[in-house]
Protein backbone atom coordinates (compact mmCIF):
# COMPACT_ATOMS: atom_id res chain seq x y z
CA UNK A 1 0.00 0.00 0.00
CA UNK A 2 1.36 3.61 -0.94
CA UNK A 3 1.88 6.36 1.42
CA UNK A 4 -1.11 8.26 -0.83
CA UNK A 5 -3.57 5.23 -0.59
CA UNK A 6 -2.78 5.45 3.62
CA UNK A 7 -3.55 8.91 3.91
CA UNK A 8 -6.63 8.80 1.89
CA UNK A 9 -7.84 5.82 3.64
CA UNK A 10 -7.09 7.56 6.95
CA UNK A 11 -9.44 10.28 5.37
CA UNK A 12 -13.05 10.68 7.21
CA UNK A 13 -15.11 9.01 4.31
CA UNK A 14 -17.27 10.02 2.05
CA UNK A 15 -21.17 9.68 2.09
CA UNK A 16 -22.34 9.74 -1.30
CA UNK A 17 -26.60 10.30 -0.68
CA UNK A 18 -29.88 9.35 -2.76
CA UNK A 19 -33.11 11.67 -1.57
CA UNK A 20 -36.08 9.41 -3.05
CA UNK A 21 -36.38 6.36 -1.47
CA UNK A 22 -33.78 6.69 1.31
CA UNK A 23 -35.11 10.08 2.51
CA UNK A 24 -38.22 10.38 1.07
CA UNK A 25 -40.14 6.66 1.29
CA UNK A 26 -42.36 5.72 -0.94
CA UNK A 27 -44.27 3.42 1.45
CA UNK A 28 -47.87 4.99 3.17
CA UNK A 29 -47.00 8.27 5.15
CA UNK A 30 -49.19 6.73 7.62
CA UNK A 31 -46.65 4.23 8.85
CA UNK A 32 -44.72 3.90 12.05
CA UNK A 33 -41.97 6.47 10.20
CA UNK A 34 -41.25 9.61 12.05
CA UNK A 35 -41.29 11.26 9.04
CA UNK A 36 -44.54 12.70 8.50
CA UNK A 37 -43.44 15.01 12.15
CA UNK A 38 -44.62 18.52 11.53
CA UNK A 39 -42.44 21.11 10.91
CA UNK A 40 -40.70 23.23 13.91
CA UNK A 41 -39.95 26.69 13.52
CA UNK A 42 -36.31 26.28 13.09
CA UNK A 43 -37.43 24.13 9.43
CA UNK A 44 -37.98 25.10 6.35
CA UNK A 45 -42.04 25.02 4.93
CA UNK A 46 -42.12 21.64 4.54
CA UNK A 47 -44.54 20.94 0.94
CA UNK A 48 -42.50 23.48 -0.93
CA UNK A 49 -44.67 22.70 -3.18
CA UNK A 50 -43.83 18.77 -3.67
CA UNK A 51 -46.16 16.98 -0.89
CA UNK A 52 -43.87 14.33 -0.92
CA UNK A 53 -41.23 16.54 1.11
CA UNK A 54 -43.93 15.64 3.97
CA UNK A 55 -42.59 12.56 4.63
CA UNK A 56 -38.56 13.61 5.21
CA UNK A 57 -37.68 13.13 8.82
CA UNK A 58 -36.24 16.36 10.40
CA UNK A 59 -34.02 13.96 12.55
CA UNK A 60 -32.40 12.13 9.84
CA UNK A 61 -30.29 14.78 9.15
CA UNK A 62 -28.65 14.82 12.63
CA UNK A 63 -28.42 10.98 12.67
CA UNK A 64 -26.29 11.75 9.29
CA UNK A 65 -23.97 13.87 10.62
CA UNK A 66 -23.07 11.74 13.73
CA UNK A 67 -22.05 9.49 11.30
CA UNK A 68 -18.97 11.42 10.53
CA UNK A 69 -18.84 11.33 7.40
CA UNK A 70 -18.20 13.84 4.52
CA UNK A 71 -21.70 13.69 3.31
CA UNK A 72 -22.78 14.39 -0.79
CA UNK A 73 -25.82 14.44 -3.08
CA UNK A 74 -26.26 11.30 -5.36
CA UNK A 75 -29.22 12.13 -6.67
CA UNK A 76 -31.29 13.65 -9.64
CA UNK A 77 -32.55 16.39 -7.25
CA UNK A 78 -29.24 17.86 -7.55
CA UNK A 79 -28.24 21.44 -6.50
CA UNK A 80 -31.73 21.38 -5.74
CA UNK A 81 -31.34 19.13 -2.78
CA UNK A 82 -29.37 22.01 -0.94
CA UNK A 83 -32.16 24.01 -1.51
CA UNK A 84 -35.08 22.08 -0.37
CA UNK A 85 -34.09 19.23 1.24
CA UNK A 86 -31.02 20.04 3.24
CA UNK A 87 -33.03 22.68 5.18
CA UNK A 88 -35.53 20.13 6.53
CA UNK A 89 -33.34 17.85 7.53
CA UNK A 90 -30.79 20.47 9.23
CA UNK A 91 -28.06 19.86 7.06
CA UNK A 92 -25.58 22.23 5.64
CA UNK A 93 -25.40 23.07 2.18
CA UNK A 94 -23.47 19.74 1.23
CA UNK A 95 -21.17 19.18 -2.30
CA UNK A 96 -23.10 17.36 -5.38
CA UNK A 97 -22.17 14.43 -7.20
CA UNK A 98 -22.27 15.76 -11.06
CA UNK A 99 -24.25 13.23 -13.68
CA UNK A 100 -21.92 12.05 -16.10
CA UNK A 101 -22.21 13.02 -20.03
CA UNK A 102 -21.83 9.15 -20.55
CA UNK A 103 -25.26 7.61 -21.83
CA UNK A 104 -26.96 4.58 -20.34
CA UNK A 105 -25.24 2.10 -23.37
CA UNK A 106 -22.08 3.13 -21.84
CA UNK A 107 -20.39 0.45 -19.19
CA UNK A 108 -21.73 -2.88 -18.61
CA UNK A 109 -25.53 -3.66 -18.48
CA UNK A 110 -27.12 -2.84 -14.96
CA UNK A 111 -24.30 -0.26 -14.24
CA UNK A 112 -26.23 2.43 -12.08
CA UNK A 113 -25.02 6.12 -13.92
CA UNK A 114 -24.01 6.84 -10.48
CA UNK A 115 -21.66 3.97 -9.47
CA UNK A 116 -18.43 5.35 -11.66
CA UNK A 117 -18.98 9.01 -10.96
CA UNK A 118 -18.98 8.31 -7.29
CA UNK A 119 -15.56 6.23 -7.98
CA UNK A 120 -13.85 8.32 -9.36
CA UNK A 121 -15.09 11.03 -6.97
CA UNK A 122 -13.77 9.14 -4.07
CA UNK A 123 -10.40 8.83 -6.01
CA UNK A 124 -9.69 5.54 -3.60
CA UNK A 125 -11.20 7.06 0.00
CA UNK A 126 -13.14 4.69 1.98
CA UNK A 127 -16.92 5.82 1.09
CA UNK A 128 -20.65 4.59 1.71
CA UNK A 129 -23.64 5.00 -0.93
CA UNK A 130 -26.85 4.74 0.32
CA UNK A 131 -29.26 4.26 -2.67
CA UNK A 132 -32.26 2.33 -3.08
CA UNK A 133 -31.08 1.11 -6.87
CA UNK A 134 -27.68 -0.60 -5.95
CA UNK A 135 -27.49 -3.51 -7.61
CA UNK A 136 -25.02 -6.85 -8.30
CA UNK A 137 -23.04 -4.91 -11.03
CA UNK A 138 -22.80 -1.81 -9.01
CA UNK A 139 -21.07 -4.31 -6.69
CA UNK A 140 -18.65 -5.32 -9.05
CA UNK A 141 -17.44 -2.44 -11.10
CA UNK A 142 -16.77 -0.87 -7.47
CA UNK A 143 -14.80 -3.81 -6.01
CA UNK A 144 -13.03 -4.09 -9.43
CA UNK A 145 -12.62 -0.13 -9.74
CA UNK A 146 -12.15 1.21 -5.98
CA UNK A 147 -9.23 0.22 -4.24
CA UNK A 148 -10.41 1.59 -0.82
CA UNK A 149 -12.87 0.26 1.49
CA UNK A 150 -16.51 0.85 0.24
CA UNK A 151 -19.99 0.36 1.28
CA UNK A 152 -22.84 0.06 -1.19
CA UNK A 153 -25.84 0.12 1.18
CA UNK A 154 -29.70 -0.46 -0.02
CA UNK A 155 -32.36 1.22 0.97
CA UNK A 156 -35.53 -0.40 1.22
CA UNK A 157 -37.61 2.42 -0.90
CA UNK A 158 -40.86 2.05 0.65
CA UNK A 159 -39.35 3.09 4.51
CA UNK A 160 -36.18 4.88 3.78
CA UNK A 161 -33.35 5.20 6.06
CA UNK A 162 -34.21 2.77 9.37
CA UNK A 163 -33.22 2.27 13.09
CA UNK A 164 -31.66 -0.72 11.42
CA UNK A 165 -29.47 0.82 8.14
CA UNK A 166 -28.03 3.46 10.79
CA UNK A 167 -26.77 0.88 13.15
CA UNK A 168 -25.28 -0.94 9.67
CA UNK A 169 -23.91 2.54 8.61
CA UNK A 170 -22.35 3.25 11.97
CA UNK A 171 -20.79 -0.25 12.58
CA UNK A 172 -19.03 0.16 8.66
CA UNK A 173 -17.64 3.04 9.96
CA UNK A 174 -15.75 2.14 13.27
CA UNK A 175 -14.77 -0.84 11.42
CA UNK A 176 -12.44 1.22 8.62
CA UNK A 177 -11.32 3.59 11.37
CA UNK A 178 -7.78 3.34 12.24
CA UNK A 179 -6.43 2.23 15.68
Amino acid sequence: MTSAHIQKVRQRPLLFLDVDGPLIPFGSPAGPSSATAPATATTAPRDQGNPLLARLDPGIGRRLLSLGCHLVWATTWMEEANEVVAPILGLPRLPVLDRPDTGPEEGPRGLHWKTRALVERAEGRPFIWVDDEIGPMDHLWTDAAHPGPSLLHEVDPTRGLTDTDFVALAAWCRSIRPT
